[in-house]
């Protein structure tokens, strides 16, 4: 789990906006335009004041704007490590600045707690393009074949699904899988990433012919197969080999990192792939003269601002509408007000969080 960097912790634990604000002006120059910080210091200092008195904890994907995600985040990360923390955590309040199947994901983790999302409608295209009727259709199909179900999902999908996964994870999900004798595994939703784990693992995958008249392989005349779905996130798949090729054009040295959710063609041209954890280590860990990453904008910025020595290229501009709506105005009013709160049917919480808990328990 990741906690509060320390100049993160010392702007949450600041006695006044004016050393707020001077706190994010330090760690944010040339992030964050100097004109917002003053307006941002102050919402961060009430939200760090409120948060204290009410036993509340923020946890923040690492999506999530730059002036948000190092001024009032107890805990970030990508969406595995989020929910080990959710589950560990002894909050009364959990306030999650990401999107509503990461707060959904919080609440089947604690269904005792309130969960708050600041932003009502912070969906995921990924999310929206299956449901748990999806999921029983290729049960019925595919009967006693296990499902492994993308975390990206929500709550009635993952109520549905045997194992959960993220793209930390997902390899080595149906590797356990695999080496348990399944033979055939459904694979759900997102298509990169069933192609980009099918090329790590070895297993073919095929994507079955749909009720809406899509066509595909029929995955009986294999033996040892991967039964995908054709869903894909809005943000990784606008990337193209072209871009790649671009930034090679005029910046030779850069190393390009790019996200599992892009296509196999991206994450094959590129220099890296992993999950938004694993490319924050990379940085981290790996001297390089420039890197650029392919994945949602705001995270470049987070990254460059914990490490201000690393030549960050500047070149990205996808961003995530879903994430893009959570900000500090409204993460103060979920505070104040109270919403917006994650409610789920009891028979959801306790289906979903069989697949959850067996996600947590694969490292």
């Amino acid at each position: 789990m990741q906690k509060a960097l320390e100049e993160d912790r010392k702007i949450q634990d600041a006695k006044s906006v004016q050393e707020t604000l001077d706190l994010m002006r330090g760690k944010l120059e040339g992030i964050v335009p100097e004109f917002e910080l003053a307006i941002k210091a102050e919402l961060a200092f009430k939200i760090n004041q409120l948060k204290k008195g009410m036993n509340a904890v923020i946890l923040a994907h690492n999506y999530m704007e730059p002036a948000l995600f190092h001024s009032v985040a107890d805990y970030s990360g990508d969406s595995l490590e989020l929910a080990r923390i959710s589950a560990e955590s002894d909050a009364d309040i959990i306030v999650f600045c990401g999107v509503r199947f990461m707060a959904e994901t919080a609440k089947i983790l604690n269904p005792d707690r309130i969960v708050l999302l600041p932003a009502e409608k912070a969906g995921c295209s990924l999310a929206q393009s299956i449901t748990g009727e999806d999921v029983r259709q290729l049960k019925n199909r595919y009967p006693g074949v296990p499902v492994v179900s993308y975390v990206n999902t929500y709550a009635e999908v993952k109520a549905e699904t045997d194992y959960c996964c993220t793209s930390s994870n997902a390899a080595a999900v149906i590797r356990y899988l695999a080496d348990k004798g399944h033979d055939k595994i459904i694979f759900l939703p997102d298509e990169y990433l069933a192609k980009n784990v099918a090329a790590e693992t070895g297993i073919p995958i095929l994507f079955p012919s749909r009720p809406d008249g899509s066509k595909g392989g029929d995955p009986e005349n294999l033996k040892r197969v991967l039964i995908g779905w054709r869903g894909r996130c809005e943000v990784h798949e606008k990337f193209t080999v072209e871009d790649i090729e671009n930034v090679r054009a005029q910046f030779t040295d850069t190393v390009i990192l790019a996200h599992p959710e892009c296509s196999p063609e991206v994450v094959k041209a590129a220099d890296f792939s992993g999950s938004t954890k694993r490319m924050i280590e990379y940085v981290r860990n790996i001297d390089a003269p420039r890197y650029l990453l392919l994945t949602e904008c705001s995270m470049g910025d987070n990254i460059a601002a914990e490490n201000p020595d690393r030549e960050m290229l500047r070149l990205c501009s996808v961003r995530c509408p879903h994430m893009n709506l959570i900000t500090l105005e409204d993460t103060l009013k979920a505070l104040r007000e109270m919403r917006f709160r994650i409610e789920l049917p009891d028979d959801i919480i306790k289906k979903a969080r069989r697949s959850l808990d067996r996600m947590l328990q694969i490292k």
